[in-house]
């Protein structure tokens, strides 16, 4: 259900040409998808701002400002807020919803919602979309079906059942790996902004704490954890570096994450930080 309100300021024609898309603008299936994956592959997962001090805002003219015009990456919220917008200017009936991450956690485990993404309607037919999950982002679409494995232009991706939620997974390397569950209870704009304060603000965030970079690009995944930086090589091995200046470090977030600040001097000087 569109949104007028929110989506007033959305500037279409600057936010495909900050993904460079130039495809149809129809609502189908195969144009959200494309969508998807121009957004995923150019705009970075990364969470400068709480590492720096600085709180994240969801209001689109922040959004667009941030992730379009200055030509800067976010997190979940940031990146899933501005492709609902996307989405529904265009015409898709897009439902937002809440997660509860996984990663790092037990398959039964019951952590608090944290996560955004998106489930798209599309004749009569229900997808989930996600462009913010960092170094697993879905660079695709997938059908809200359970126990089938989908292809995407990555790895395989499926959905699982735990409890009645549904949970996704990736195939990462011949193992299934479980990223986050969620059910299919709308969410508002308002229902993310107490945790995305906490997320952005809180000393007891990791977003807050370190560094977290990730990008997928055609045949690899990017990820920066910290000093360190990890090319994922969708069919080979994984390359490791570790960024001993800060000089190095911001060169990698220009150059592999084509992320842009127009003062790298707070970086440096958090620098020390990072380990």
């Amino acid at each position: 259900m569109a949104n007028p309100t929110f989506g007033a300021d959305l500037d279409l024609d600057a936010y495909f040409a900050r993904i460079g898309y130039s495809g149809s603008r129809t609502p189908t299936v195969a144009t959200h998808g494309a969508i998807a994956y121009a957004h995923a592959t150019t705009i970075a997962f990364e969470n400068l701002d709480p590492f720096l001090g600085i709180p994240a805002r969801l209001d689109v003219a922040s959004l667009q400002r941030k992730l379009v015009g200055s030509r800067r990456g976010g997190y979940c919220f940031e990146q899933n807020g501005l492709l609902l917008e996307v989405l529904e200017k265009l015409g898709f009936d897009v439902t937002p919803l809440a997660a509860r991450v996984l990663w790092s956690g037990e398959l039964d485990a019951v952590p608090k919602r944290s996560h955004m993404l998106l489930r798209v309607d599309v004749d009569d037919r229900p997808w989930i979309v996600d462009v913010g999950f960092g170094g697993m982002t879905l660079t695709g679409v997938l059908r809200l079906e359970r126990d089938v494995e989908q292809a995407t232009p990555h790895e395989p991706f499926r959905l699982i059942d735990i409890d009645g939620d549904y949970a996704m997974q990736a195939k990462v390397r011949g193992t299934w790996k479980t990223t986050y569950r969620f059910d299919l209870q709308r969410q508002y704009r308002v229902d993310y902004i107490a945790t995305n304060w906490y997320l952005s603000t809180s000393p007891e965030s990791g977003f807050v704490q370190g560094l977290m970079l990730a990008r997928p690009a055609a045949d690899c995944r990017f990820a920066l954890n910290g000093r360190r930086l990890a090319i994922h090589h969708l069919d080979g091995p994984t390359e490791r570096t570790e960024f001993t200046t800060a000089a190095g470090l911001i060169e990698c977030l220009e150059e592999t994450f084509l992320v842009q600040l127009p003062d790298w001097r707070p970086l440096e000087t958090a620098f020390d930080r990072l380990t």
